[in-house]
């Protein structure tokens, strides 16, 4: 009898210490379309930090999204654990603007890093006669859909021109849609922010119908940059695009993508994640061609919400702490 209750009891800590030891965290990382840098992005924060499922138990996985505003607003909802959103929609969420002008800042925000920069790309067919900003008037011109960053990218860069959106034949699809319009001549021109190179705009240059980047750059922008300090100054470099019909490359301003996460997120996740991109930078640059220039320092500018705990605890582990604004740390 005692033997059996010997075996029952052995059975029982086996059965718990299984259980325990195979435990499952699910985390999911809100990105946006396959074709750009956020889904790829996603996949490989959650590859690497699903290398160490041992010492982490964490599952992470990608979802892919209508884009920033919506990876902010699921975040905030607990839909998604982390999302990927640009610079100046965090800063809108932080400061309760735009989108979140009639519920307030949301302060449950938190911030991560910040990865790759964005340009503001304004691709147009050469038929259209588009060749800067205010040619855009009474075009059919692609602002981006609703819920994505690029949206109020094109409504910033348009108002600094003091052009509207009534002043335009306005759609609202999502950017990998857009290419295939302008080449069935069904659109004159779209915006796009996006890290370069990138296979849509590849797309779009490659087509029977001829296209050409414009620049966005004069005295109105540098307004533009002075009111909104989320804004910088960027380029697009010719090599990437040899088929649109400029001869060299184009300036333009930009934003940077930041992964965010909420406050309640618990600090293990946050740290492992943080801990996970971080030990294994030079892996991360390899993701795309846009991260070429990154560093570990440029991964802590662009950021307007609170860094969580857990990343912070990282930073500070690593020595980077001096990096960040002051006013980031809680």
């Amino acid at each position: 009898m005692k033997k059996v209750r010997l075996i029952l009891i052995l059975s029982l800590l086996i059965a718990i210490f299984s259980c325990t030891k195979h435990e499952i965290t699910l985390v999911t990382i809100g990105t946006g379309g396959v074709t750009g840098v956020y889904y790829p992005t996603g996949g490989a924060i959650s590859r690497m930090v699903n290398k160490q499922f041992s010492k982490y138990g964490i599952k992470a996985t990608v979802e892919s999204t209508a884009g920033s505003v919506y990876n902010i607003n699921s975040v905030l909802s607990g839909d998604l654990d982390f999302g990927i959103a640009q610079s100046d929609r965090q800063y809108q969420a932080v400061k309760g603007l735009s989108e979140w002008a009639e519920i307030g800042p949301q302060d449950k925000l938190r911030s991560v890093f910040s990865i790759h920069p964005e340009a503001i790309t304004l691709i147009v067919a050469d038929k259209s006669g588009i060749s800067r900003i205010s040619d855009l008037i009474g075009k059919r011109v692609n602002l981006g859909n609703p819920g994505s960053g690029q949206l109020q990218n094109s409504r910033d860069v348009l108002g600094a021109f003091g052009v509207n959106e009534d002043m335009l034949k306005a759609e609202y699809v999502k950017a990998i849609e857009a290419p295939g319009l302008v080449q069935d001549e069904r659109i004159d021109a779209f915006f796009y922010t996006v890290g370069h190179p990138n296979e849509n705009i590849k797309e779009a240059t490659s087509g029977r119908v001829k296209v050409h980047i414009v620049p966005i750059e004069g005295a109105p922008i540098d307004s533009l940059l002075e009111a909104l300090p989320y804004y910088d100054k960027a380029v697009i470099p010719h090599v990437y695009y040899e088929l649109s019909t400029n001869i060299a490359d184009v300036p333009t301003i930009g934003v940077k993508a930041t992964l965010i996460t909420s406050e309640d997120v618990s600090d293990d996740i946050v740290y492992a994640f943080t801990k996970e991109v971080f030990d294994n930078f030079d892996e991360f640059k390899t993701i795309h061609p846009a991260y070429d220039t990154l560093t570990k320092e440029s991964m802590l500018k662009g950021l307007s919400a609170p860094i969580h705990p857990g990343a912070l605890k990282y930073y500070k582990e690593a020595g980077l702490i001096e990096h960040i604004k002051p006013s980031l740390i809680q």
